[in-house]
């Protein structure tokens, strides 16, 4: 049943978190097999590295000046993969640098840097946020502690301009009217469509989503809808971008997203039922849950 909940960021939550420390640049391409008779040394770190708590897609076209900002708020566990979606301003080297995981992914579009990032996370949940420094990674947080205790399926950011130049109006605008459309496909009473979101990788990759543009949000929420899951809502706050936006910042740029994601509103609901992340088997590094009893055993009180 598709629910949606809204409520206010908790005050208490850790927002001391410190830059991850694993680096590197993922192989889109898959990794190497060693060579004949080579063996992994179990006491050298590097051949195995741990598994991250959780990973932070970060999509990324010429976001040199805002990567350090976001970067240092990475929550400490958690892993950076910033997906360089062309930048010639030095995104990847600066990113890189600052410990971030670097995936290079040609296909221009918003869609496309994200789903890269999802296709190469390995972390049972995955987070997404912008790139530009509009919205502090460590909100993030709460969103993870949510799904991880079974609480919600997919979590997402209501922004909350923190001033008036941080939200143009367009932009707005034409969020507003998406989120209109989106009650209507859907049922689901958001506010926001905003990129400030949190679930768990495995069922988010099997949604199938496809869209490799500016309705590749809008396409995780729909889908996710129609399977059934439960979506819930927290006001974050919203700061002003570093720089120019590649998708909003113009009125073309809105319109041009508002399209991509008519279209996806546009897509009819699946004719087969597919699975909510309570359906999926549990992450290789968590227990199985414990087996009902049978119909015919008699109920277990509650101590």
């Amino acid at each position: 049943m598709k629910s949606v909940t809204t409520s206010p960021p908790n005050p208490t939550d850790p927002v001391g978190a410190e830059a991850n420390p694993a680096d590197g640049e993922a192989d889109p391409a898959g990794s190497k097999a060693d060579p004949a008779g080579s063996k992994a040394d179990p006491t050298d770190a590097e051949a195995a590295p741990p598994r991250p708590e959780v990973d932070v897609v970060l999509p990324c076209l010429d976001e040199a000046d805002a990567l350090p900002w976001v970067l240092a708020r990475i929550p400490s566990g958690w892993r950076a993969l910033v997906v360089d979606n062309g930048s010639t301003d030095g995104s990847a080297e600066i990113a890189r640098g600052l410990g971030a995981t670097v995936i290079r992914e040609a296909l221009r579009g918003f869609g496309a840097a994200c789903h890269a990032g999802l296709t190469a996370a390995t972390a049972d949940i995955v987070c997404f946020c912008d790139c530009d420094a509009s919205l502090d990674p460590r909100l993030l947080v709460p969103f993870v502690r949510e799904v991880r205790a079974g609480e919600t399926d997919l979590v997402l950011g209501r922004r909350r301009p923190e001033s008036r130049g941080a939200w143009p109006a367009h932009a707005r605008a034409g969020n507003l009217a998406l989120a209109r459309m989106l009650r209507r496909r859907t049922g689901l009473r958001l506010r926001d469509l905003g990129p400030l979101r949190a679930a768990r990788r495995e069922p988010l990759l099997a949604l199938g989503l496809t869209d490799r543009r500016s309705g590749y949000p809008l396409q995780m929420v729909v889908r996710a809808a129609d399977a059934g899951w439960r979506v819930t809502e927290h006001d974050v706050p919203y700061l002003p971008r570093t720089g120019a936006s590649k998708v909003t910042g113009t009125w073309r740029g809105t319109w041009q997203a508002v399209r991509d994601m008519s279209r996806v509103l546009a897509e009819p609901p699946p004719t087969t039922v597919s699975r909510t992340p309570a359906d999926l088997p549990p992450p290789a590094d968590q227990p199985p849950p414990a087996h009902p009893p049978a119909p015919t055993d008699p109920p277990t009180p509650h101590s």
